[in-house]
């Protein structure tokens, strides 16, 4: 879907603006009210161009797509620290997933930093990510206020999402936590080699 949109839809959207430069450069000043109407009709497609850039980037961060998951990962979490003012110890390690994977992995971080930065209180987070040898194994913790997993009920829609975009990859999530004494959400993923 996000290729689709790049691709189709941005050169949709290129060519209706190539278009409209066109017949401004054809008008010159002599018809100042179609110019005028021409100068809106590009601010729209500028707009549409830009909804484009960020829904595609939604359904799959660019860095993600061109340096990989690590560096996206080490992006991701060294701006979480700097808007959070937060202490966070990141350790990654290369893993073997498919692109679905990854992006359940990224997202996954994304949710649970977002969590923390609105929920925890926290001073300290974690994020790691091993390889086991047999699967991906990711850890995201911090020394929160902590809450109760019992009480997160069906209007949680983030820790569903994040449970529903690991298993369908095939993997689990754990989600540890106790009030007071932070919390630590696990992802395990089967590697491209090792599935579970």
């Amino acid at each position: 879907l996000a290729r689709e949109l790049h691709d189709e839809l941005g050169s949709l959207l290129t060519a209706a603006k190539l278009d409209v430069a066109r017949i401004k450069s054809r008008l010159g000043d002599h018809a100042p009210e179609a110019l005028q109407r021409l100068q809106h009709l590009t601010e729209t497609l500028n707009r549409g161009i830009a909804l484009k850039r960020r829904i595609v980037e939604d359904l799959r961060p660019s860095s993600l797509s061109n340096l990989g998951l690590l560096p996206s990962l080490e992006i991701l979490t060294r701006e979480f620290s700097e808007r959070s003012d937060l202490a966070l110890d990141t350790r990654l390690e290369a893993v073997n997933l498919d692109e679905s994977s990854q992006l359940t992995l990224y997202r996954l971080v994304q949710e649970a930093l977002t969590n923390i930065g609105k929920y925890a209180r926290a001073r300290q987070v974690s994020v790691q990510l091993q390889d086991t040898g047999t699967h991906a194994l990711l850890t995201v913790s911090d020394d929160g206020i902590g809450f109760n997993p019992e009480q997160i009920g069906a209007g949680s829609h983030g820790l569903e999402g994040m449970r529903h975009r690991v298993e369908a990859t095939g993997g689990r999530l754990g989600v540890e936590s106790t009030p007071g004494q932070g919390s630590r959400i696990t992802a395990y993923l089967p590697t491209l080699s090792n599935p579970l």
